[in-house]
C-alpha cells in the first residue's frame, strides 16, 4: 500500500467589495471592452481597508473544514502560499494558526507568486507522504490590490484580492492511478526571467512595498509553453493522454493564455474551469478559488482526474495532477 494525500475538502473566501472594468475606466485610460478583449476579465474583488491576507485566508481555511467535516484539532500542518503577506514576518500561516485555535503541528509560508498554491501543494503532500503530518491545510491567499500602481493600466486591470484553500488528508491506496489523492506535482524555476515580472520593492532592497512591473507579451509567450509543458509532464508522468482528463484547473492570469494552453494540451474548452472573468488574477489564490468552485457547483466529483496548472513571477510554474 502507498501513502498519498486525498483532497478531503475545498473552501474559498471573495471580499465583499467588487470593482467593474467601467469603475477601472473612470480612474485609468482604460475601458471594459479593451480589458475584456485583452484579458477576458469583466471584474474582480477587493480587500476592504483593514481586510489582510490573513483574514482572507482564514475565511477560506474555515470554509474548507467545514467542507470537508472535520475540526481545526485535526490539523497538524499549515502551508500558505502567498506573495503580499500580513509582516515580512512572523508567517502568515502563524496568524491563521492562531485565528483557528490550532494548537499543535507546525504553520509556514512559501512564495513562488502565481504558482505558489502548486509549491504549497507539492509541500504538503511531501510531508504527508513522509509521514510527518496526517492533515494539513493548504492555502493560497492574496492582497495584490496593496501592491499594484492604480495609474498603470497595463496591470491594475488585471488583478484581484482572494483566498483558496484545501484540506489534505493522509489516505492508503495501492500506488495506480485509480487511487484517489495526488497522483504527482511538478515544479519549474528559471530566474533568468526575473525581470519579466516582479515587485520594485522590497525590505532588502529598497525598504519600501513597490509595485508590480510586468513586459506583459513576453510573459504571455513564457506562460504558453510553460504550462502546456507542465500539463505533458504531469500526463506523461502517469501514462495518460489529454483525453483522460476530465477538468483542467490553471491558473486564472488571461483568457488567452487558458485557451492558448489547452489547444496546446488538446483539451476541449467545456473541460477547462474558467474564473478569470469574476476574478481576475488572485495569483495564489487562483487555482483553489476555481477548483473551489468546481467542485461546490458539481462540477468536478469524486473520482474525476483534474490537472491543476499555474505559473508565476520568478519565472515559477508547475502542475499536478489529481484524482477527486
Amino acid at each position: 500500500m502507498a501513502r498519498r494525500s486525498l483532497i478531503a475538502g475545498c473552501g474559498g473566501y471573495l471580499p465583499a467589495r467588487v470593482v467593474t472594468n467601467a469603475e477601472l475606466a473612470t480612474r485609468v485610460d482604460t475601458s471594459d471592452e479593451w480589458i475584456v478583449e485583452r484579458s477576458g476579465i469583466h471584474r474582480r474583488h477587493i480587500a476592504a481597508e483593514g481586510e489582510k491576507t490573513s483574514d482572507l485566508a482564514l475565511a477560506a481555511a474555515r470554509a474548507a473544514l467545514e467542507h470537508a467535516g472535520i475540526g481545526a484539532d485535526a490539523v497538524d500542518l499549515i502551508v500558505l502560499a502567498t506573495a503580499t503577506p500580513d509582516n515580512t514576518f512572523p508567517s502568515t500561516a502563524a496568524r491563521v494558526q492562531a485565528g483557528l485555535g490550532m494548537t499543535r503541528g507546525f504553520a509556514f509560508d512559501v512564495q513562488a507568486v502565481c504558482s505558489g498554491f502548486l509549491y504549497a501543494l507539492t509541500v504538503a503532500d511531501s510531508l504527508i507522504r513522509g509521514g510527518q503530518a496526517q492533515t494539513a491545510l493548504v492555502i493560497g491567499a492574496e492582497t495584490f490590490s496593496r501592491i499594484l500602481d492604480w495609474s498603470d493600466r497595463a496591470t491594475c486591470v488585471l488583478f484581484g484580492d482572494g483566498a483558496g484553500a484545501v484540506v489534505l488528508r493522509a489516505t492508503e491506496g495501492e500506488g495506480s492511478g485509480a487511487d484517489r489523492g495526488i497522483l504527482s506535482t511538478h515544479l519549474y524555476s528559471d530566474g533568468r526571467q526575473y525581470d519579466l515580472l516582479y515587485v520594485d520593492g522590497g525590505p532588502s532592497s529598497t525598504q519600501t512595498v513597490g509595485h508590480v512591473q510586468m513586459a506583459g507579451r513576453e510573459v504571455f509567450r513564457h506562460a504558453v509553453v510553460n504550462l502546456a509543458q507542465a500539463g505533458q509532464d504531469a500526463l506523461d508522468a502517469n501514462g495518460l493522454t489529454a483525453a483522460e482528463i476530465d477538468w483542467v484547473v490553471p491558473h486564472q492570469a488571461n483568457r488567452r493564455i487558458i485557451d492558448s494552453t489547452a489547444r496546446k494540451l488538446g483539451l476541449p474548452p467545456e473541460r477547462v474551469v474558467v474564473t478569470v472573468g469574476e476574478h481576475a488574477n488572485t495569483s495564489a489564490a487562483s487555482v483553489p478559488l476555481a477548483l473551489n468552485q468546481a467542485v461546490r457547483d458539481g462540477r468536478i466529483q469524486p473520482g474525476h482526474l483534474v490537472l491543476l496548472e499555474a505559473m508565476g513571477g520568478g519565472f515559477t510554474w508547475g502542475s499536478a495532477l489529481v484524482r477527486m
